[in-house]
């Protein structure tokens, strides 16, 4: 993973690395009131919904795990076009697999092979998505990774992040209401 570049510059361990710093500066903001160490635009549903994030994260050493090696099989699949861009497939089934043979830990091999979903969903698919008892740490996680990105799409003015910041501030509205409706029908059964 040291290795093995994820962008210019920045090895995917690095990567990992920052998507897990981006992850717990948000994590401990909500859960302790501390000051954000990096520059966010956050959505009105992680405050308003505070506690219901809270409430659906795994262990902070499962979260570390995860955040740190979402993408720990990326040196073995890695592709790279003619024009230099570097290309990844399957790269969240491979992680899956790699982490599986070196950790045990279920809940950190289950979340690293459905990192993508977040960033692949679709507004009909957000039901389905919500089955996923673990849908609420993929959406931070993905909007953490969505802020730790923004200097490899153009930075946070760039029509690029604003694009993946819009359509995750969608889907998490739509989620988090989905998990609310959800566990409001549980409690009436």
């Amino acid at each position: 993973m040291k290795e093995c570049e994820q962008a210019k510059g920045q090895s995917v361990l690095d990567h990992g690395i920052s998507v897990k710093n981006w992850t717990f500066d948000l994590i401990n903001h909500l859960r302790n009131g501390d000051e954000l160490k990096n520059e966010w635009i956050l959505p009105d549903w992680v405050y308003e919904n505070r506690d219901l994030i809270l409430e659906n994260l795994p262990s902070d050493k499962t979260l570390k795990y995860y955040t740190i090696l979402h993408d720990c099989g990326k040196p073995y699949y890695l592709e790279i076009d003619e024009l230099g861009k570097r290309h990844f497939p399957n790269h969240s089934e491979v992680s899956y697999r790699t982490f599986k043979n070196l950790f045990v830990n279920e809940v950190s091999a289950r979340l690293i092979k459905d990192d993508m979903e977040i960033h692949l969903l679709k507004s009909e698919d957000v039901d389905k998505f919500c089955q996923n008892p673990y849908a609420l740490t993929l959406l931070i996680v993905g909007l953490s990774e969505i802020h730790t990105n923004s200097e490899m799409f153009g930075g946070k003015d760039s029509d690029s992040f604003k694009i993946k910041l819009k359509r995750i501030t969608q889907r998490g509205k739509k989620i988090i209401q989905k998990i609310k409706q959800n566990n409001e029908n549980k409690r009436l059964y």
